[in-house]
């Protein structure tokens, strides 16, 4: 190696490493849209609600409405401290926000949902421990949406330098629904990247290839092969 060569892979590698742990924050809006798309949706909780839970459903859609909908806002206008604010914790003609809707409405679909909004917005206030705590008690049989908490639940890991429980999350989102091209790809793609700024090598050789032999019509194609090349895999 000759001594001009050495500066450009330390930038290389410094490069690399930025868009590891920060990608959340590049990638917020991709973040915000799919989880936004959730607040439409209720699954398999359909039935469960209206025979069971109906009362209790009513009561947290109530409840959540307003601070969701400003969350629903700010997915297309942009997050700030004091909307998020809002939306956590009410005020300003919201009765109740998303942190006491998830408290109060344990095992309700508002409830559900309000554990994803509080991660997300926990997330982009950089308070990491308390996005874990949220995202970890969210689940939903919709997988874009799986796959996006799994992946805040990585961030927030890797931003905190837990390196194994961000990459073990990482790849959840990896494996959540391995028809969905595109989320798919971006999944694999990151949980490599991630792999590769912490040292795993191997894991992230294999993470690459998977991208490419799954998805070889990836937008990350380019990057990949820079990737591979740069760990010294050039088959």
């Amino acid at each position: 190696m000759t001594d001009k060569q050495a500066p450009v892979i330390v930038e290389e590698k410094n490069e690399m490493l930025d868009k590891a742990v920060g990608f959340w924050a590049k990638y917020s809006k991709v973040i915000v849209y799919v989880g936004s798309a959730f607040i439409l949706l209720t699954g398999g909780f359909i039935s469960y609600k209206y025979l069971v839970l109906a009362p209790k459903e009513e009561k947290s859609a109530d409840a959540i409405f307003p601070a969701e909908h400003l969350f629903d806002k700010m997915t297309q206008t942009g997050f700030n401290k004091d909307t998020i604010n809002l939306v956590l914790n009410g005020g300003n003609g919201i009765a109740i926000g998303v942190v006491k809707v998830a408290a109060n409405y344990s095992g309700t679909d508002a409830g559900n949902r309000a554990n994803f909004i509080a991660g997300a917005c926990y997330l982009h206030n950089k308070e990491f421990q308390k996005a874990i705590k949220y995202l970890s008690e969210f689940s939903t049989t919709a997988t874009q949406v799986q796959t996006v908490a799994y992946s805040m639940l990585g961030d927030a890991f890797a931003e905190l330098n837990k390196n194994e429980e961000a990459f073990a999350n990482y790849k959840k989102a990896s494996d959540v629904n391995k028809k969905d091209e595109f989320m798919t790809s971006e999944a694999l793609y990151k949980a490599a990247s991630f792999a590769e700024s912490i040292g795993k090598s191997k894991e992230a050789i294999e993470l690459y290839k998977e991208n490419l032999e799954s998805y070889p019509k990836t937008s990350r194609l380019a990057d990949i092969e820079k990737h591979l090349a740069r760990l010294g895999d050039f088959k």
